[in-house]
């Protein structure tokens, strides 16, 4: 089963988050749209994924939209990968024993980032690492916010268009 499609209504969940509170999605979308990114600390394309959420983050902050990672992980490894790759933003926690929120969404590939409008549509399904879909992300989150967007990528950057998850 792929991953979720765009036109698809995102199932409901609640997961803990790593400072124990609990983040539930309809109580995110009634502040806004929110950004789920899937992710296994081990996965060579999230630690190259993550670090550009990340900046979409930092010059966004959380003004109308919600940007959370769902990691694969336990506490532990999750943690390591968080402060590995700086990342700041609130990551939850899939239960390892069955991903019920990994397997609702229909992962077979990770990372996989979704943005879910704020009527629970989702909208975009990025499975693996797909720059011109980040780009789309990057610009939504801006508008949301009320921005101009500002460039994810860095001059001079090499960023790949694409690699498989």
């Amino acid at each position: 089963m792929a991953a979720l499609t765009p036109g698809t209504t995102a199932p409901d969940f609640a997961l803990p988050t790593m400072d124990g509170k609990r983040f539930s999605l309809p109580e995110a979308l009634g502040r806004g749209p929110v950004v789920a990114a899937f992710f296994k600390v081990s996965c060579p394309v999230c630690q190259y994924a993550f670090p550009f959420l990340e900046r979409i983050y930092k010059t966004y902050g959380s003004k109308n939209v919600s940007i959370i990672g769902i990691s694969q992980n336990d506490k532990k490894d999750t943690a390591g990968f968080l402060r590995e790759f700086g990342i700041t933003f609130p990551i939850l926690l899939d239960d390892m024993n069955t991903y019920p929120v990994s397997n609702a969404y229909g992962l077979t590939n990770v990372p996989t980032v979704f943005w879910i409008a704020q009527d629970g549509e989702i909208e975009i399904s990025s499975v693996g690492w797909v720059r011109k879909e980040i780009e789309e992300i990057n610009h939504r989150v801006a508008e949301t916010g009320g921005d101009g967007a500002k460039p994810v990528f860095l001059a001079g950057e090499q960023v790949a268009d694409f690699r498989a998850g």
